[in-house]
């Protein structure tokens, strides 16, 4: 059974580059029959943010990546926050020290402060590893009973990892190779610190054997440590999983990885939903995108399907991922890209559903019956890219227009205006068949010397504020004749 793991920290809302991730390592499990798990990687207390576990758990649940293992889930491979495991990493440290891979050192910060400084001098970076490790303060450099001393006493001290000398250490990624590095370049990282909590290298690669991950799928930003993860499992004499790790999600001009600030700057939201915190930020949601675009969007964010079927479910995605064709080139965010997959997604969602989503941003479309509201959207949704941008298209069909665009009464300003607006709200007064307004206001024009183009531009700047709109004779039918005749008015009053 092929096992693999989403375990964000819980220090902030989800970043769209963690829901890509997570989208990953769900559709390969879902395509392989396997298991997908969230686990909360939350050891950080001091970076740790409230409301962030139960964010992330909304923010993947929205986008329909649904864990099949997590926080509250009862299982033999539990608990799923890390900070509930202390006794896995407790047990685990101590074969590690038993066996020499590991040691304990009790320098102070101001003795290795001390060590820094002096490196700096001689143009040099510290590096606590096999160069200087036996004239520091640590379980090699003093003698057992030394050290059973200091640790019989509470001496405060951290457990570092033995890093071999002069080794090759070779690993492997199923995106980008093999690879090669001398150990001797390595540090001997801390796995536990002073506070009896460990550190994410030691808790990540103990966590993923205990839970039989098979597929360690992440993002790029871990490569630095994929050797000292090698290391471990190597000491530990445990089989290692298989590694991806994802390219970056970029800015749009492709220079860093895409941050809050260049959102801000240009006018997007780098988070899945709204986040409440000290500083609120909405999300894509908030934006008016629809879970299925974003997803579809992402997927395509360092792999592509075939061509030809660029638009796909949720469940279509699972059918055709394949892990072995991530790139390991960075992908620029396109918004207008993430909009083209937005619009596809947005005409195959059902009108009602488009009403929910619509009055949940819009203060104005919940004022409006939801049966009309629907019918309504069903006329325009194919003009929109978001389910912001409904309303825009819609609210005309409610509301009589306040004012009306300049360009659009200099083309309708001309002899016979008059005229017009007086025959329309005859025709309003003394008909009862909408369906028949825009047809004998032709014939009618045609008999006065008044053009058809002058007709239908003056109706629709007269229902709709401008030139802009679905076709004139739908707005009539939605509207009806009453509402015609009020708007008629309306512009007379103002304009003739």
């Amino acid at each position: 059974m092929r096992r693999v793991r989403f375990a964000p920290s819980p220090t902030g809302p989800l970043h769209i580059g963690g829901v890509r991730t997570a989208l990953f390592n769900y559709l390969f499990a879902k395509k392989v029959g396997g298991t997908f798990i969230l686990r909360v990687e939350d050891t950080d207390k001091k970076r740790e943010v409230s409301g962030s576990e139960q964010y992330i758990i909304d923010a993947l649940n929205w986008c329909g990546i649904i864990p099949d293992e997590g926080p509250g889930t009862k299982s033999s491979f539990g608990p799923y926050r890390q900070s509930e495991r202390n006794h896995f990493y407790d047990k685990e440290i101590k074969k590690l020290v038993t066996s020499g891979h590991a040691y304990y050192a009790f320098d102070s910060e101001e003795e290795l402060a001390s060590c820094r400084k002096e490196c700096e001098k001689r143009g040099e970076t510290f590096i606590y590893n096999y160069s200087n490790r036996l004239s520091l303060k640590n379980s090699l450099s003093l003698s057992e009973e030394e050290v059973g001393k200091l640790l019989e006493k509470g001496e405060r001290h951290v457990v570092r990892f033995l890093s071999p000398k002069n080794k090759t250490v070779k690993t492997s990624d199923m995106i980008r190779g093999e690879s090669t590095i001398d150990s001797s370049l390595l540090d001997d990282k801390i796995l536990m610190k002073a506070d009896g909590t460990p550190t994410y290298h030691f808790a990540n690669v103990v966590d993923d054997h205990s839970m039989k991950i098979t597929h360690v799928i992440r993002g790029e930003e871990w490569l630095p440590s994929l050797a000292l993860h090698f290391l471990l499992y190597e000491a530990f004499g445990w089989d290692k999983p298989s590694f991806a790790h994802l390219p970056l999600i970029l800015n749009p001009n492709g220079k860093g990885k895409l941050s809050k600030r260049s959102g801000k700057q240009g006018g997007y939201p780098v988070f899945p939903i709204k986040w409440v915190g000290e500083a609120e930020q909405d999300g894509f949601r908030d934006y008016g995108v629809l879970p299925g675009g974003l997803v579809n969007y992402l997927a395509t964010l360092g792999w592509s399907p075939d061509e030809g079927s660029e638009v796909l479910s949720l469940t279509e995605l699972i059918e055709v991922f394949q892990l072995d064709n991530v790139v390991s080139a960075g992908a620029n965010f396109d918004l207008e890209k993430l909009k083209w997959f937005n619009h596809k997604h947005l005409q195959k969602t059902k009108n009602d559903h488009l009403v929910e989503e619509l009055q949940r941003l819009n203060v104005s479309a919940r004022k409006t019956n939801k049966a009309r509201l629907a019918e309504a959207i069903g006329l325009v949704k194919e003009r929109a890219n978001t389910v912001s941008e409904l309303w825009s298209l819609v609210k005309y069909l409610f509301f009589k227009p306040k004012d009306y665009d300049e360009k659009s009464l200099k083309k309708i300003k001309k002899d016979g205006l008059d005229k017009i607006c007086s025959e329309i709200i005859s025709f309003c007064r003394n008909t009862k068949n909408p369906n028949k307004l825009i047809e004998n206001l032709k014939l009618w024009g045609g008999k006065n010397g008044i053009g058809a183009g002058q007709i239908m531009m003056t109706t629709r700047t007269i229902l709709v504020g401008g030139l802009s709109g679905i076709d004139l004779q739908k707005i009539v039918s939605f509207i009806g004749l009453d509402s015609v005749c009020r708007r008629a008015e309306f512009f007379t009053e103002k304009h003739i």
